[in-house]
């Protein structure tokens, strides 16, 4: 069963949209739980992602591409 990567509502206040900078784990790879794995932008501050489970990465929000607060940006099986 897969596990969601959600962009979390409560890292910053305003702007509901944020860029995914950078993913640091290729589609495909493996990844481990609690590591980091992308990294997003708001209009100021940048913010880390981390793997919520272990496993086999697929990303749904590509590098560059603009998500909001709550969107499913990847996930772990």
């Amino acid at each position: 069963m897969a596990t969601n990567i959600i962009i979390p509502s409560d890292l910053w206040d305003g702007d509901d949209e944020c860029v995914i900078t950078a993913w640091l784990a290729s589609e495909g790879g493996t990844v481990t739980e609690g590591a980091l794995i992308a990294e997003i932008m708001t209009a100021k501050v940048q913010y880390e992602i981390t793997a919520p489970a272990s496993g086999t990465l697929s990303i749904n929000v590509a590098q560059d591409e603009v998500a909001a607060k709550g969107d499913m940006i990847g996930s772990v099986a």
